[in-house]
């Protein structure tokens, strides 16, 4: 029977459990591949700690490049993250003629065209599969199942640490750093969440997303990205009592002419699948011209979730060696000399419906002078609650959902309005996605 050897670089935790999946796993691996996969090589700083996977005396090192070098691994898994070294690593690899597999979403948001043109150069495969949702087969959907459609949009809850956060907010009526606190205690949270709770993981996914959609390069500095952090129990409470809950979304629209993509809580109707996507899942809707909307949801995060898919795609990969095949699919979706710069919408020329919330002194005549505001910038207000004032504020929060506006007017609105000697303060606006 033949054999496939790979070696992997990164023994952390998602290496951990594709070590586990190969090794637990390899039977029906085996009967499914027609192949044996075998794990020769994998490379760490740390050798020393034990991850729970039995592993051959001689497997472990130090150098990643007695795995990049191996003349017998085919197929290197890179799982360290960060940009360098991981980039030289699997540039490396691949002039070394080997297939490769990442789970690295910043990697491939900054460096994917340098990634995928290397890999197109010497005809071989790449998986990237867990780089986005976890287990949930996105990247192979928008590649494979999705080829015959004109993808409109992708919308996606797609860090787990994000709506863990507003999901224990929601459901248990705890403040923000409550919720973070609770999150890194469970493991769900890094020591510094910073790319979780401020939208920078998110807007990597959504930027491999995009250019695998609609088959253009997407820098990571043109997405405009805003985390949760300034979310509030104020805030989750009258979403509710609108008939919403609030999400971290990434947001990758495509009308024919442009492309609107950017990260940041949005407001979903109560009754929608995805809003009662709770805890770590992640969700992932793609809307086309031929099968209006599909909904994925799953386990975006975890050894083995993660792992799952990472041992997908080096079956995939160990297919295509043993049928003697090279880049059966293009590694961004898209024909190399398809690709093309598609303008990006400037976050100005989005239109939405909006939820405002202000911090006002509780005196007469300040409804009129905020609703003269906005409607001088031709915003009108759908509906609004006004609450008492919080022990020790010195303002009451005023909150209102107004109809479907320009983010350039409301923007100028509300940069008008904060002047206002009644209003305290900066105030809050998330966007509605219906």
């Amino acid at each position: 029977m033949n054999t496939i050897k790979i070696g992997m670089i990164g023994f952390g935790t998602i290496g951990a459990g594709v070590a586990k999946i190969l090794t637990e796993n390899s039977e029906i691996i085996q009967k499914r591949l027609g192949a044996r996969i075998e794990l020769v090589k994998v490379a760490d700083l740390d050798i020393v700690t034990d991850r729970g996977v039995k592993l051959a005396p001689d497997a472990l090192t130090t150098s990643a490049e007695e795995v990049i070098n191996h003349p017998d691994i085919t197929v290197v898994i890179e799982l360290m993250g960060g940009y360098e070294p991981a980039r030289t690593f699997l540039l490396q690899a691949i002039d070394q003629g080997k297939h490769v597999v990442t789970a690295n979403k910043a990697l491939l948001a900054k460096h994917g065209d340098e990634i995928f043109s290397a890999i197109t150069e010497k005809g071989l495969s790449i998986g990237f599969e867990a780089s986005i949702g976890g287990a949930i087969p996105i990247i192979r959907s928008v590649r494979e199942a999705f080829v015959a459609n004109n993808i409109q949009s992708i919308e996606g809850i797609v860090n787990g640490t994000a709506n863990y956060i507003l999901s224990k907010m929601s459901d248990e009526n705890c403040d923000f750093n409550t919720a973070l606190k609770e999150a890194q205690e469970k493991g769900f949270a890094e020591a510094d969440p910073t790319f979780d709770i401020e939208g920078i993981d998110s807007a990597h996914k959504i930027a491999v997303l995009t250019r695998l959609a609609y088959g253009t390069p997407v820098s990571f500095d043109d997405i405009t990205v805003s985390g949760i952090s300034n979310i509030t129990s104020e805030d989750i409470e009258c979403a509710r009592e609108f008939g919403y809950r609030i999400k971290l979304l990434a947001i990758s629209k495509f009308d024919g002419q442009a492309i609107d993509i950017r990260v940041h809580p949005a407001m979903i109707p109560i009754e929608h699948p995805m809003a009662n996507v709770n805890g770590v899942l992640n969700a992932i809707r793609v809307c086309d011209d031929m099968m209006d909307e599909n909904i994925l949801i799953g386990h975006g995060a975890g050894a083995l979730p993660t792992g799952s898919a990472v041992v997908g795609d080096v079956v995939e990969i160990a297919r295509n060696i043993l049928s003697g095949l090279g880049e059966r699919i293009p590694a961004g979706s898209f024909q190399n000399d398809e690709i093309k710069n598609i303008p990006l919408k400037n976050i100005s020329e989005i239109e939405s419906e909006y939820f405002l919330r202000f911090s006002v002194l509780d005196k007469p005549g300040v409804l009129s002078k905020i609703s003269g505001i906005l409607g001088t910038h031709s915003i009108s207000i759908e509906s609004m609650i006004q609450r008492g004032r919080a022990d020790g504020s010195e303002g009451v929060p005023l909150v209102m959902m107004c109809h479907k506006s320009s983010e350039k007017n409301i923007q100028s609105a509300l940069k008008e309005i904060e002047q206002l000697d009644v209003v305290c303060g900066k105030s809050n606006l998330i966007r509605v996605e219906k």
